[in-house]
């Protein structure tokens, strides 16, 4: 697959020259690939959100290049909005962001500073409404009327509008009830599924990202640990673990029962693969 994003030797320093000085991130190597739909998985303080930040060039490297499509985003410093626009970054809890008097009006904040205006700009907002799961029928209330689903909703909208050949987003189900998270993921996968974009999807939950992601880029103190596909990841659940991080249960059970002496692939990591699995040990059994 071709590289979209490569990130070559990033290190970010806070606090440079100060008492407090940190990196968040140090000398990480990562890539993102057209079309896939990345899951970008760590504990607090990993550096996920200190990486995702520099995609878009609102953070500049201390050491280490950004490269989109090969170029380093900061090769033009005063071309840099327009790599905003190509990699749309959603913030988490994005709602407390909103601001406009209707629904309308904040989904069409982006793509009227891209300079969009008329049937262009209305497709827009009526498309990124569709995609994030939003009738029509609330474009022109306040976004200040709706549930707290609703609004993270908008904001999403928001910068699926400006049309992003990467989309990213920072923990995009984090304080949802177990039903709002699904529907919103299941509406970012159909995005993803129906324009063929790039998606990095940012999560602490482990069950999220085997569900949803292509690849898994998992993150721990600031460095790549690993990348694979989510089986690939998963086969190394002991790893993860050891590392401080969550597999998912699935995963889980399977690494006991394999401990148990159980002959059984520990990498499974959806309910279907374990029940099949299973399945198959009692039917070998059963001969």
């Amino acid at each position: 697959m071709e590289e979209i994003i490569r990130v070559e030797n990033l290190t970010h320093t806070y606090g440079a020259g100060t008492p407090f000085c940190r990196s968040a991130v140090e000398h990480m190597d990562v890539s993102v690939y057209h079309g896939e739909l990345l899951g970008l998985i760590g504990h607090t303080g990993s550096g996920k959100s200190t990486l995702i930040q520099h995609l878009n060039g609102l953070l500049k490297p201390t050491e280490g290049r950004v490269l989109l499509d090969g170029k380093d985003i900061w090769e033009e410093p005063k071309k840099i909005r327009d790599v905003r626009f190509r990699v749309g970054l959603v913030f988490q809890y994005p709602e407390y962001q909103l601001f406009e008097d209707t629904v309308y009006k904040d989904i069409a904040f982006g793509p009227k500073n891209m300079g969009l205006s008329g049937d262009e700009l209305d497709r827009r907002i009526r498309d990124a409404a569709r995609f994030a799961g939003l009738d029509e029928g609330l474009l022109e209330k306040s976004p200040f009327a709706l549930s707290g689903g609703q609004k993270r909703r908008v904001a999403i909208a928001g910068v699926i509008a400006m049309e992003p050949e990467v989309l990213v987003l920072d923990e995009p189900s984090a304080g949802l009830d177990p039903r709002g998270r699904e529907e919103l993921l299941e509406h970012i996968r159909a995005y993803h599924e129906e324009r063929g974009n790039t998606v990095v999807l940012v999560s602490h939950s482990m069950e999220e990202i085997a569900r949803y992601a292509d690849r898994i880029v998992v993150l721990a103190h600031g460095k790549a640990l690993m990348s694979g596909t989510p089986r690939e990841v998963f086969a190394r659940g002991q790893e993860l673990v050891r590392a401080g991080l969550d597999v998912p249960q699935t995963t889980r059970i399977a690494m006991e029962l394999q401990k148990r002496g159980l002959p059984i692939d520990p990498a499974v990591y959806t309910v279907e693969e374990l029940a099949r699995s299973l399945l198959a040990l009692k039917k070998g059994g059963a001969r």
